[in-house]
């Protein structure tokens, strides 16, 4: 799974419609562009490619008054929508995500149910307990990596990655269970972009006059 999929559907719901640059500049201000591979030209390629794919309408408007082309702005189908909770839904409940694609659907958490994120990340423990149980099929922590030469290292490091991830994600789901955050169906959702004219601090370009992607 791609976090740039995620991200993209993810930024484009949140404007209800966007054209590229603002898409760009959201995952910059989330500093998407720093933990993931949401570049400008993969945001631009996935915006293309989630349109011909039927995940995003695309509308064209009339140039700007200072002259341009017709500048793209993108719009969630019922298609992209399904899309968009499917992959969160993953993102949050598969052990083996890449940092990534984790950190994506962290930062897209609130738009689920309260209920369901807890049942999601409760999963998630369970795929990250049973991969260690696998790994300790084969490898004893309490004798140490160098019971098994230096490959014994490599199982000692999916032991640490697994207990490492299970205590963060019952640590989530705790605070979760206190009543942190605002979920979907509990108030005003949680929208984190900027508005068109907003200044970006974390950006990493400016805008072509007549941006049109």
């Amino acid at each position: 799974m791609s976090a740039i999929r995620l991200l993209v559907l993810g930024a484009v719901r949140q404007h209800g419609r966007a054209h590229g640059y603002q898409v760009r500049n959201d995952l910059e201000f989330w500093g998407a562009h720093e933990w993931s591979n949401a570049k400008p030209g993969s945001i631009y390629h996935a915006l293309k490619q989630l349109a011909k794919q039927g995940m995003l309408h695309a509308h064209e408007i009339a140039p700007s008054a200072v002259g341009g082309p017709p500048r793209t702005e993108y719009e969630l189908t019922d298609k992209g929508a399904e899309e968009f909770l499917a992959l969160l839904r993953e993102a949050l409940t598969a052990h083996d995500q890449k940092m990534d694609v984790l950190s994506a659907g962290v930062g897209f958490i609130v738009d689920l149910e309260r209920a369901e994120v807890i049942e999601l990340l409760k999963r998630r423990v369970v795929g990250l307990e049973a991969w260690r149980s696998s790994v300790t099929d084969y490898y004893t922590p309490e004798d140490g990596p160098e019971s098994l030469g230096h490959i014994g290292e490599i199982m000692h490091m999916w032991v640490h990655s697994a207990d490492a991830g299970a205590e963060w994600t019952r640590g989530l789901i705790e605070r979760i269970e206190g009543g942190a955050y605002t979920f979907a169906g509990e108030g005003e959702p949680t929208v984190a972009v900027l508005q068109e004219g907003d200044v970006n601090p974390y950006a990493t370009g400016v805008p072509h006059a007549g941006d049109s992607r």
